[in-house]
């Protein structure tokens, strides 16, 4: 159908949305691709990350549903040299800040950027740490340190094996603000 030895399948995963007026193409996600290149076994990319993924809380045992909504540049919305990245638990907004001397950083260590695919991904991680390791306290913004987004980087590059491999990030509708 495309072609010999290029996309060989792809499976879509619906996710839930909370406002029944949006378009069903916009509650998909990518959940899986496998493709085969001439020459070249195949390679899958498994579902997501650390953008959208489910923990469960060390204290209270719930289960939480933990989804990525935006990277915003905080120097412009509260005047902290960081990044924040909003994700959604289970309905309750929480903000991980990773401190933009992080970029630099990594920058200098290895010659490469943090994508902004990839700062979700270190957020994400962190978050489903802090709340497995029973650190969530409830609260809506937590700061990571320089050393903790790089060790987060890290681990999550080895999970995913380059840059390339990470999901993309579908911005949802909810994402805007309302007019």
């Amino acid at each position: 159908m495309y072609g010999e030895g290029f996309v060989e399948k792809i499976r879509f995963l619906k996710i839930r949305s909370s406002r029944n007026h949006v378009p069903q193409a916009l509650t998909q996600r990518v959940a899986a691709v496998l493709y085969l290149m001439p020459g070249r076994r195949a390679i899958r990319l498994e579902s997501a990350m650390y953008e959208d993924f489910q923990v469960k809380d060390r204290w209270t045992g719930a289960d939480l549903h933990c989804r990525w909504v935006a990277n915003i540049v905080a120097i412009a919305t509260r005047h902290a040299d960081a990044v924040d990245i909003r994700f959604d638990v289970s309905g309750r907004p929480v903000w991980i800040a990773i401190p933009c001397h992080a970029w630099v950083e990594q920058k200098k260590r290895t010659g490469h950027v943090i994508t902004d695919a990839l700062a979700a991904q270190i957020a994400g991680r962190y978050l489903k740490q802090i709340i497995e390791s029973g650190y969530d306290n409830g609260r809506e913004m937590y700061t990571m340190s320089v050393d903790e987004a790089l060790d987060h980087l890290d681990h999550v590059l080895r999970e995913a094996g380059h840059t390339s491999k990470l999901p993309a990030l579908v911005p949802l509708d909810d994402a805007q603000p309302l007019p």
